[in-house]
């Protein structure tokens, strides 16, 4: 499905995906960098309210002010200061292709592991519609039930010389029994992800969602970074002196979830 070399089906969500890929490949304390929350990432990419930010050194970059995408120059020249175990790729609210092919060349430089977290777009990655880290990354972890349209839980993906150090991270490292109801849920999950009906889905999402993006922008909303390459567009709301918290519940009460 992903090209990899190794899979662990087990993680029982995201956060303890990713918990498991940092204390496979970095010692606790040591520095790792990641996509500030405020500004796209996840909270265990980083954030002190997290484990990742209680148990690591964090560095965290940032979006462009001006262009509101990834700087990679600006990220190279940080990850030199740093000198990170982990550079950690991937976003929660980034509508933008994710170049993981410069992420990869970033840390050999600083020599450092690179974790692709995948959650949100794994869908599009399956389909062809977002390139794939799997060639770049050391780890990738993923959830399998946001694009993936699978039931609630999570994957790692890794190469083969990770592999027993991904395995021992999350058996007996993180988790306890492994939940086999969920894990022959995600095997559907991924048989479905193998049809032509699947790579459709995937090509009707992004197609809607450059169409909304368009209607958006025409009624007069700005949209951060000016649109989407994805499946999600982020809303800028400061010039129409409302905050996400109150347009969230305005539009819940017309049952629009966001």
């Amino acid at each position: 499905l992903f090209g990899c070399e190794h899979v662990n089906v087990q993680p029982h969500s995201g956060v303890p995906a990713n918990m498991a890929a940092y204390i496979a490949l970095a010692d606790v304390g040591e520095t790792i960098m990641g996509l500030s929350l405020s500004h796209g990432g996840h909270l265990s990419h980083g954030h002190k309210a997290s484990f990742s930010g209680q148990c690591f050194n964090v560095v965290q970059y940032t979006v462009d002010q001006e262009t509101e995408r990834i700087d990679y120059d600006k990220l190279l020249k940080l990850a030199k200061e740093a000198k990170p175990r982990i550079i950690v790729s991937g976003a929660s609210a980034y509508p933008r292709f994710v170049d993981f092919a410069r992420f990869r060349e970033i840390c050999d430089e600083v020599g450092a592991y690179h974790v692709a977290d995948i959650s949100h777009i794994a869908g599009l990655v399956v389909a062809g519609l977002h390139p794939s880290p799997v060639p770049y990354a050391d780890v990738v972890t993923t959830t399998t039930h946001k694009t993936l349209r699978g039931p609630r839980g999570a994957i790692i993906l890794c190469k083969q010389e990770h592999a027993r150090a991904i395995d021992r991270a999350v058996f007996p490292g993180t988790q306890g029994g492994p939940h086999m109801h969920v894990i022959a849920a995600k095997a559907v999950c991924f048989k479905e992800a193998l049809t032509e009906e699947f790579q459709e889905y995937q090509r009707q999402v992004v197609s809607n969602a450059k169409v909304l993006a368009k209607e958006l922008i025409q009624l007069g909303y700005r949209l951060v970074s000016g649109g989407t390459d994805n499946h999600l567009m982020l809303i800028d709301l400061r010039d129409k002196q409302m905050t996400g918290k109150v347009a969230e519940a305005i539009l819940d009460r017309v049952h629009i979830t966001v």
